[in-house]
């Protein structure tokens, strides 16, 4: 029977609903338990085949969504932009027509989300973002399944994200905290806040599930009695026009032992990578004992494999 899932695009967390977000964290726990008890390959996709799209590169993206399909009996098709039509000028809703005759799912990772709004406007078969210029939802999803490992039940949780706010991180993260009932916290320079868009999804979500949703310039003020900490990159790809800036602008964000000292005694300290040390975090901190960050890595795959397993499902 397909689930409530099946068939669906997921260009963000804004697309799902609290009780959507955990059916996949918890399809991801019994994967991930499955896989710890030696089923490596588990044939839920068997015969399936999936596009994946990098018009950005990747570590982590590429091959835990490769190997994700892998471990559920899927044949991944890797290409970088140079490697499809669109480098010489198709238009992307052809694209989307023609790969959807030949594969049953495109995910891919892009400089522009309307680029993802185009694909999953003219395919036939689920669109799946693996990151945006807006929302990264698969990170975000793996974030919640770790938070989750580690500290319980993220509505019992304060949770601080510290540094540039209005990148695509912090929106999915923002998001997927609020609809699960979280504290979350962003502090950064007024000047990076998240977008509109996003502090209105978070407030209006936040109302329904009983979350609540900070804005908090002083990053000390921020985590004090956080359970967790949470950074990113300062400057992201496309951004290294004005990286030099942006750095000024983030130095007294930087997560280091002084600022964490101020959260729980237990906080966890959480970081998407690829980090860049002595910059938003130090190398005592990503080292230390707060780090969760290579779980928070390793749950990409099973996040992403319950993922696929939801939206092939038929």
């Amino acid at each position: 029977m397909p689930g409530p899932l099946s068939g669906r695009d997921l260009l963000g967390i804004a697309d799902l609903t609290p009780e959507e977000i955990r059916l996949i964290l918890d399809t991801a726990r019994m994967l991930k338990l499955r896989y710890y008890s030696g089923e490596k390959v588990i044939p839920l996709l068997d015969g399936y085949t999936i596009a994946l799209i990098f018009e950005k590169p990747s570590t982590r993206t590429r091959v835990s969504m490769e190997t994700a399909a892998v471990q559920l009996g899927a044949h991944p098709f890797v290409f970088n932009r140079s490697e499809l039509q669109l480098a010489r000028g198709e238009p992307v809703k052809d694209t989307a027509r023609v790969l959807s005759r030949y594969v049953d799912a495109i995910a891919a990772r892009v400089y522009s989300h309307r680029t993802l709004e185009e694909l999953a406007a003219y395919s036939t078969v689920p669109v799946i973002n693996m990151l945006s210029d807006y929302e990264h939802p698969l990170q975000a999803l793996a974030d919640m399944l770790t938070v989750a490992e580690k500290k319980g039940e993220p509505s019992k949780l304060k949770i601080v994200y510290v540094g540039d706010a209005r990148n695509n991180v912090a929106h999915s993260l923002i998001l997927a905290a609020v609809k699960l009932g979280s504290h979350i916290v962003a502090s950064a320079p007024r000047q990076l806040w998240p977008e509109p868009r996003i502090r209105e999804m978070a407030e209006k979500e936040a109302e329904a599930t009983g979350a609540t949703f900070e804005l908090v310039e002083d990053p000390r003020e921020a985590v004090k009695g956080a359970d967790v900490v949470y950074t990113d990159v300062w400057v992201s790809m496309g951004e290294e026009d004005y990286a030099e800036e942006k750095k000024k602008l983030l130095r007294p964000y930087q997560v280091n032992v002084e600022l964490m000292t101020l959260a729980r005694s237990d906080a966890i300290f959480m970081h998407c990578l690829p980090a860049h040390r002595g910059e938003e975090v130090t190398d005592e901190v990503i080292e230390g004992p707060w780090s969760v960050v290579w779980d928070q890595a390793e749950n990409r795959l099973h996040a992403q494999k319950a993922v696929l397993a939801l939206l092939l499902s038929h």
